[in-house]
């Protein structure tokens, strides 16, 4: 059999969808496991133990690479396609692969019409239901039996040897302080974050790293103008599987919405996250949903990539929650 899922998503859904493809491949041990993707998860999955092929889709190279693309997909005769994305693109993927078998998401959780290419349909999810138990429905859909939720990531020996030396010298516990969003309405705010790091600090010893990517380095650089000591900078300095070695070393991971804390959560460690324009019911980090901490504000949840008013919602989470909810972490 051959199944290909179609995620080019964001890095936080591709995190989620993991357990799917750890179940898949539970119930299909001799299945060829085919995943389209975009360039920025990608590095993720290589050399999952669990997937065949990732199959990458540039979108920098505008149409022409997209039917190249579409190309690479048709050549393997697929059996089934999961189109876990939701829109047209990943849609029209799915249809593509040729696959008899096509299952979405529902005219109700689905946009651009996708739903129309699919031939087998998911039940209504709804948008307060996680994303995770979203994707493993699509493990229901195909009578897959029950599967423990693993993610199945782990640095290689080579990672795990980049990130000792990435954090060499700093003091445990590590607390890593996941600065930026690929939204900015989702950002938090340097001074507070700054005075949560210091804060741990001076509680429980220790020491902190700042992840992000390039984007963040400015947020990061007015955090360390506040935090001085104990703070090493790494936003925009680390691959994605540096970064997976990274906070693989660290004791608690805290900030708002991000592809970084959904990876520090896969890997075990506990998440302290904060939410304004998006949900926590649907996308609180796995198994640390006690740690989310919502703003207040009457326009939220708004998903809006930038907020017009101010972030008036991240404004209102208080370092005191914050730190109330690490604290209570690293003394465990």
């Amino acid at each position: 059999m051959r199944i290909l899922i179609v995620l080019p998503g964001a890095l936080g859904d591709v995190i989620r969808a993991l357990p799917l493809l750890g179940r898949v491949r539970r119930a299909h041990p001799e299945a060829w496991i085919g995943w389209a993707v975009e360039p920025p998860s990608a590095p993720l999955l290589a050399g999952h133990p669990w997937l065949s092929e990732s199959l990458v889709f540039r979108r920098a190279g505008g149409a022409r690479s997209f039917v190249d693309f579409l190309r690479r997909v048709r050549a393997t005769p697929w059996d089934v396609a999961l189109d876990l994305g939701r829109g047209a693109k990943s849609a029209i993927v799915a249809r593509v692969s040729g696959a008899p078998l096509r299952v979405g998401f529902g005219r109700a959780d689905a946009r651009e019409g996708s739903w129309l290419l699919a031939t087998g349909r998911l039940p209504v999810q709804g948008v307060e239901r996680s994303k995770l138990e979203q994707f493993l429905a699509f493990g229901d859909a195909l009578g897959l039996p029950p599967a423990p939720v693993e993610f199945g990531l782990a640095p290689s020996a080579e990672e795990a040897r980049e990130a000792e030396a990435l954090l060499a010298g700093l003091p445990e516990p590590v607390v890593a302080a996941c600065v930026g969003s690929s939204c900015p309405s989702r950002t938090w705010f340097p001074a507070p974050t700054a005075t949560v790091l210091r804060t741990l600090r001076e509680r429980h010893g220790g020491s902190a790293v700042l992840v992000g990517t390039a984007a963040d380095a400015p947020f990061a650089a007015a955090v360390r103008r506040e935090m001085p000591a104990g703070v090493r900078d790494l936003a925009g300095r680390t691959t994605l599987r540096q970064l997976l070695g990274v906070i693989g070393r660290t004791a608690l991971a805290f900030g708002p919405d991000s592809g970084a804390l959904h990876l520090a959560a896969a890997l075990g460690k506990p998440v302290v996250s904060l939410w304004g324009a998006t949900s926590p019911l649907r996308s609180a980090p796995w198994r640390s949903e006690r740690w989310a901490i919502s703003g207040d504000a009457p326009c939220m949840p708004c998903f809006l990539r930038r907020c017009p008013i101010g972030r008036v919602c991240m404004e209102a989470i208080t370092p005191e929650r914050v730190l109330a909810c690490a604290s209570e972490v690293l003394r465990s």
